[in-house]
């Protein structure tokens, strides 16, 4: 038997789907160079959702107002909050090795 991530229900549904949304959005094929070089070019390492909320890059490459992204994001409770981060995270290790190398400074460990 190997191992099975545990299923945490979502609270805030609405907030996260609309988050998730937008996350995949960015991580598509046609915009992830988008987000990438915003990240670049303000010094934000990929995996600082954080940063990356304080920062508005979210929004900036998805298109969006400006604080939208971390609005949601603060509206969600800690179990929601942990379930997203661990989606983009995921997602961040999607993005293929040719971008990776491009990008390289937001994706090396500080």
């Amino acid at each position: 038997m190997g191992f099975e991530q545990a299923t945490i229900r979502v609270v805030r549904q609405r907030e996260f789907g609309e988050l998730r949304a937008a996350i995949e959005q960015i991580f598509a094929a046609e915009r992830v160079a988008k987000y990438l070089k915003v990240l670049d070019g303000r010094r934000i390492q990929v995996r600082d959702l954080e940063a990356v909320l304080k920062e508005n890059a979210l929004d900036e490459a998805a298109g969006s107002r400006p604080g939208t992204a971390a609005a949601l994001y603060g509206s969600l409770p800690v179990s929601d909050k942990g379930q997203m981060r661990e989606f983009y995270l995921s997602k961040i290790e999607e993005v293929g090795p040719v971008l990776r190398a491009r990008f390289h400074r937001v994706y090396e460990y500080s």
